[in-house]
C-alpha cells in the first residue's frame, strides 16, 4: 500500500527545490483547494493534495529538457504541443512522478499529466485538478463568493463553467486553444444535461 504521507512531503520538497516560489506558493493553494473538492464529491483527499502540489514540478524546466521527458510518457508530442513546449509541463510532471517517485496509480498520473488542457474521458481527480487549478484563491477572479458559486454545482457542471471561462480569457488575449481542451467544451457544449444541476 502506497505511504502518501511520505510521498506527498517527497513530492512537496521536489516541487519546492524546483520551481519558482510563487509557483510553489500556488501549487499549495491548489493542493488545499483539491483537498477541499475530494472532500465535496467523495474522492481520496490524500490523492488529490498530492496531485495539486505536484502538477506543476516541471514547469520551469528548461524547454527542452521538458518535451524530452513528456516524450517518455509514450505519446506523440502534437504539432500544438511542439508550437507551445511549456504545455508539456503537465505531461512532463506525470513522467517524472512516475520515475523518480514510483507513482503508478492511473488517476494520479491521469490528472496531472492532463491538468492543463483535460481531455474527454478525464477521471474524476482530474477534473478536480483542472478545476483547482483554474481557480484557487490566488487567482484574480476567485473571491469567495466566486468560489461559492463554483461549489453549488456538480462536478461536471462545476468543470463545464471553468473550461468556458478558460476559453474566454484565452481566446480573448488572441491565444489558441488546446485542442483538447476545445473537445471538452462542445462536449458540454452539445450536451447541456452533462454540466447541469447542483449537488
Amino acid at each position: 500500500m502506497m505511504d502518501y504521507d511520505t510521498l506527498i512531503e517527497k513530492i512537496r520538497d521536489y516541487t519546492e527545490a524546483h520551481v519558482k516560489p510563487a509557483r510553489y506558493e500556488h501549487s499549495v493553494r491548489v493542493a488545499e483547494m483539491c483537498v477541499d473538492l475530494c472532500r465535496r464529491y467523495g474522492l481520496d483527499e490524500q490523492k488529490g493534495y498530492l496531485v495539486g502540489i505536484g502538477h506543476d514540478m516541471c514547469k520551469d524546466m528548461p524547454k527542452d529538457k521538458m518535451k524530452e521527458l513528456a516524450a517518455r510518457d509514450g505519446k506523440p508530442i502534437t504539432e500544438f504541443e511542439l508550437k507551445i513546449p511549456s504545455i508539456l509541463h503537465g505531461r512532463a510532471a506525470a513522467v517524472k512522478m512516475k520515475e523518480k517517485f514510483g507513482i503508478t496509480d492511473p488517476d494520479i498520473l491521469e490528472a496531472v499529466a492532463n491538468h492543463v488542457s483535460c481531455c474527454l474521458g478525464i477521471c474524476d481527480l482530474g477534473k478536480v485538478l483542472f478545476v483547482a487549478d483554474k481557480t484557487e484563491p490566488g487567482r484574480p477572479q476567485s473571491t469567495p463568493e466566486y468560489r461559492a458559486r463554483l461549489m453549488k454545482l456538480s462536478l461536471d457542471g462545476m468543470l463545464a463553467a471553468v473550461l468556458k471561462e478558460n476559453y474566454e480569457y484565452i481566446t480573448n488575449r488572441g491565444y489558441d486553444i488546446y485542442p483538447d481542451t476545445q473537445k471538452m467544451i462542445e462536449y458540454y457544449k452539445e450536451g447541456p444535461s452533462r454540466a447541469s444541476g447542483t449537488t
